[in-house]
């Protein structure tokens, strides 16, 4: 019972660093990781990670073929369209519940957390893991203040996704930041349940189309790359980036295919 009980906390923690890495944009989309090296710079056994690959294939973020390895899944149109149907049909719903249950207080905290949000979405320097943890605290913290776990839990189960995707060739603008969050908490805070689920909807779909628009080299190259799964750097499914003209066969921030999870530089 101990040994199983430990192997689960393996198992999370190596999920959690996986996680982590692939939102962090260090394992980029597309890119083959392999259980055996992770276990290897983890000094864990190889059942542990296994179990995590499993965890995170199952939330769509890794997808694997027999005897071909296990990559960053590559998504196609349909599977955004489709996730991000799911999201609104949540949140929306959240919202209205949030128009009953949420307290004074809460409404001024999120009012306070929507304009950091905005804030540090047009900050260069802000590394954008840390931009993915407010942005996902916020929308946790809508769901949580409408008082349904069950509800709240399966906002969080669909925002890893949308995370990796609302990274992708994302830039930052020096202009004056945008008002997305505190716009859409403004009208939320005001208790009006119709106005609060037309403004959620209209967030989750300017989001999804947004997303789209960064991953279409990727729905492109998934028809002409999309069973690659080669461990060779050269051979690796690469993106050039259309707001830089990086070159996606090296990933971000130090990252060593050699090394599956090297720590980036500061």
């Amino acid at each position: 019972m101990r040994d199983r009980r430990e192997a689960s906390d393996l198992a999370g923690e190596a999920y959690v660093i996986i996680r982590e890495r692939i939102l962090r944009g260090e394992v980029a989309i597309g890119h083959v990781i392999s259980r055996r090296k992770i276990a290897a710079e983890l000094g864990m056994s190889f059942l542990p990670v296994s179990e995590a690959f499993l965890r995170l294939e199952f939330e769509g973020l890794l997808e694997s073929r027999p005897r071909a390895g296990t990559r960053v899944r590559i998504p196609s149109r349909e599977d955004v369209r489709g996730h991000y149907l799911v999201r609104e049909a949540l949140e929306v719903e959240a919202a209205r519940l949030f128009c009953d249950m949420a307290t004074t207080e809460e409404r001024a905290e999120l009012l306070k957390l929507a304009a950091r949000v905005d804030a540090m979405s047009v900050q260069p320097e802000t590394d954008r893991f840390h931009y993915l943890n407010l942005h996902e605290k916020l929308h946790h913290r809508i769901a949580e203040c409408a008082r349904c776990p069950a509800l709240c839990d399966a906002i969080d189960k669909t925002r890893a996704l949308s995370s990796t995707w609302l990274c992708v060739a994302r830039t930052f603008s020096n202009g004056r930041a945008p008002r997305r969050h505190q716009e859409l908490l403004e009208v939320l805070v005001k208790g009006d349940h119709e106005a609060a689920a037309v403004a959620m909807r209209e967030h989750v779909t300017s989001s999804m189309q947004r997303a789209i628009e960064r991953l279409e080299p990727y729905f492109k190259a998934r028809k002409t790359q999309g069973k690659t799964y080669s461990r060779n750097p050269k051979k690796q499914f690469s993106i050039a980036s259309p707001a830089d003209g990086a070159d996606r066969s090296h990933p971000p921030n130090g990252y060593d295919l050699g090394r599956v999870l090297e720590t980036p530089p500061d």
